[in-house]
């Protein structure tokens, strides 16, 4: 691995903005990021460091922003059946706007090692931690919509450091958290073609440059898609991959749950439940998506209204949304309103409301359809995913299933939610592969 003295880079988009000093705000925030930007090119495989710095304009000009938001009136129901509670995206403004510090988790994320790398033309963003502990096994995590990097934050350590955690030194990762294309400090593409089958491409050249010869995958959202088209692409030193959001729904059960029809005959209890939470996906969750893509460039609001980015980001699935409003509700329920209003932040200090949302338009593969893989899958079933799969149905789509746990608690973001199952699960995963010490 090359390194050089600590700088960061920028993507095309940050460039015109330093150039265009009638942008204010927004060139001093692109600025702040590179202050020790360095003019000479760099080599096309350089690995360089990265650390995250926004000037205080730009946290001013958010909280102003937040402040002066528009309100629509209020809904003309008692429930979420109309989208983001009124009372829900004004507990979060005043928490926004008055009590929420954006440094705290700068601090994290520098704490953490930092790298940027080119890689098919786009440089891509990644954290790369390494365990102390001997044979510890290499895995790359790869975040969703509206997740980040800040999703995987509290697995780092119970991961690569497992002892201080109650785990063994036998069950140690080395960890790589990329940031997806458009998506926090990843450039953002300007041309088409970066879906998830390229971003796996991408994903398998980065561990060959990390020096990885032998290592798993993790995903959910589209971290499974991409996850799993790593695992079909079979680059060499791929053994595994784990998912906590499988693509296991058969194409019969499918098209009757998008249909919103009753549910086939002869489904397992098991598959019945799963059955009812896609059918309801689809009828009442999924409109995001379309939109999304369909129309990704649409969005201006997002870009353009902090409270408009929000709504539309904590609004990603019926389940997860319950979980944010208790949250602001005072009730503490695996995320915290810093939680959840960091990876709101992080997206609106680095602009990618609409260039993460092209992902969806790039994308022409079906979430919940099986691919085909034949590398050792692992999956982790959470109760509030979008939908929970089966042991029955992930057989079938993973022939080569290796480990399935059926959680009884969690959901779309399990390692957001809950770090501590989550990470025990990753430990179970892939134990079985581990070489001998």
């Amino acid at each position: 691995m090359s390194t050089q003295s600590v700088f960061e880079t920028i993507d095309q988009d940050r460039r015109q903005l330093l150039s265009n000093a009638a942008m204010g705000i927004a060139a001093a925030s692109a600025a702040s990021i590179l202050p020790a930007f360095r003019v000479h090119a760099a080599a096309s495989d350089e690995i360089r460091p990265f650390r995250i710095h926004f000037p205080e304009e730009a946290l001013v000009d958010l909280r102003r922003r937040v402040s002066a938001t528009k309100w629509p009136s209020q809904e003309t129901v008692k429930d979420p059946s109309q989208g983001v509670q009124f009372a829900t995206m004004q507990k979060l403004a005043r928490y926004w706007a008055t009590d929420y510090d954006w440094r705290k988790i700068e601090s994290k994320l520098n704490a953490l090692p930092q790298f940027i790398t080119e890689i098919d033309g786009l440089d891509i963003h990644f954290i790369h931690v390494r365990s102390k502990h001997e044979n510890a096994l290499p895995m790359i995590v790869t975040h969703g919509w509206p997740g980040s990097i800040i999703e995987q934050l509290k697995i780092v350590d119970p991961l690569t450091n497992p002892t201080a955690h109650g785990a063994s030194a036998s069950d140690a990762f080395h960890l790589v958290i990329p940031s997806l294309p458009g998506y926090g400090f990843s450039a953002k593409p300007t041309t088409t073609g970066w879906d998830p089958i390229r971003i796996a491409r991408t994903w398998a050249v980065l561990m060959q440059r990390l020096g990885y010869t032998r290592y798993v995958a993790q995903g959910g959202d589209w971290g499974n898609a991409v996850t799993e088209q790593l695992a079909l692409q079979q680059p060499a030193g791929l053994i595994a991959i784990h998912t906590n959001m499988p693509a296991t729904v058969p194409a019969d059960i499918d098209k009757a749950a998008f249909a919103n029809a009753p549910a086939p005959s002869g489904l397992s209890a098991d598959e019945k439940h799963a059955y009812a939470q896609l059918s309801h996906f689809y009828k009442t969750g999924l409109a995001y998506a379309q939109e999304m893509g369909a129309r990704p460039q649409t969005l201006y609001g997002i870009e353009d209204s902090p409270i408009g980015l929000a709504a539309w980001m904590i609004d990603h699935d019926e389940r997860s949304y319950a979980l944010i409003a208790r949250v602001f509700d005072g009730k503490a329920e695996g995320l915290t309103r810093e939680d959840i209003v960091d990876n709101i932040t992080l997206y609106w200090l680095t602009n990618t409301g609409v260039s993460s949302a092209r992902l969806y338009w790039e994308s022409k593969l079906a979430f919940f359809a099986p691919k085909g893989i034949t590398l050792p899958v692992a999956v982790s079933a959470y109760p509030d995913e979008l939908y929970q799969a089966p042991r029955s149905w992930a057989e079938k789509a993973y022939p080569k299933l290796i480990h399935y746990n059926k959680l009884d608690k969690g959901g779309h973001f399990a390692a957001w939610e809950q770090p501590a199952s989550f990470s025990a699960e990753m430990r179970a995963a892939f134990k079985s592969l581990r070489q001998a010490s």
